[in-house]
């Protein structure tokens, strides 16, 4: 089997396995994803991501990302930060502002450097759509939730009991009303003004954070006048700083990203 060279990051403990495709090719990206994801027989991780240059002039790099399950997400907001940090650190670019291409459209990483060192990425989410999905219209019985898709779809309920998401998390990523599954937070806003955020990711489980999920529950925070336009959103992994700009309607998200290690691992049936 051929091996191939990987990095492991995280971002508030959003764990994925990095790989600069720049340089190295895997053909069976959602084989690899599920093998190298596995907790106690792989790497362990949320997920693969590939980094690659850009085929269009519009952005520099890009990204495709494979839930634990081998499914292919169209985005994902804390595996962009660590995206950022790595080309900047390992030196594929000097640019503190990057753009890059998703499934979900072009995203700006605006880096904040310390001493040489990424310290923490904002990124540029776009705009939030609120479509409530038609096929929804059909369903009774559902909690009263908020659909939020920053690229890919969310349903935010807010309750007293976050902890749920274990046991009610599979079950709505899965309902008849989300076709094409649907990732689920279970939010809670505390005292001081900061919302406790839980998540269930369509493909990966419970994940110690959700960078799109953090912008969700920021926006349905905000629609359903919980909070106004900037939420610190607390999620089992650390602390995201999510504003939502009124001048342009765009979601900022803001937070950390950190290497683990490097290493090297094989191929599935290559």
């Amino acid at each position: 089997m051929s091996k191939i060279r990987f990095t492991k990051m995280h971002g508030c403990g959003n764990d994925y396995i990095y790989v600069d495709a720049t340089q190295q090719h895997i053909a069976d990206l959602a084989e690899t994803a599920i093998k190298w994801s596995d907790r106690h027989k792989g790497i362990g991780s949320d997920g693969l991501v590939l980094i690659d240059r850009s085929p269009v002039p519009e952005a520099d790099f890009t990204m495709r990302i494979f839930n634990a399950d081998g499914s292919e997400a169209m985005m994902c907001g804390n595996a962009s930060r660590c995206i950022g940090k790595y080309l900047f650190e390992r030196g594929l670019t000097a640019q503190t502002e990057i753009r890059l291409l998703t499934l979900s459209g072009i995203k700006t990483l605006l880096l904040h450097i310390n001493n040489n060192k990424v310290e923490s990425v904002t990124v540029d989410m776009g705009e939030p759509r609120l479509d409530v999905p038609d096929q929804f219209q059909s369903y009774r019985g559902l909690d009263t939730g908020t659909f939020v898709s920053m690229g890919n779809p969310h349903y935010v309920i807010f309750t007293d009991d976050v902890d749920q998401v274990g046991e009610r998390g599979p079950i709505l990523e899965h309902h008849p009303a989300f076709p094409q599954r649907c990732n689920i937070e279970f939010a809670r806003v505390l005292p001081a003004g900061s919302i406790r955020t839980r998540v269930w990711e369509r493909g990966s489980g419970i994940t110690q954070a959700c960078g799109t999920g953090a912008c969700a529950t920021a926006v349905a925070a905000s629609i359903s006048g919980r909070a106004g336009r900037t939420s610190d959103i607390v999620m089992d992994g650390g602390t995201l700083h999510i504003e939502w700009r009124e001048a342009d309607n765009h979601v900022l998200m803001t937070g950390p990203a950190a290497f683990v290690f490097d290493g090297e691992a094989e191929i599935p049936n290559q």
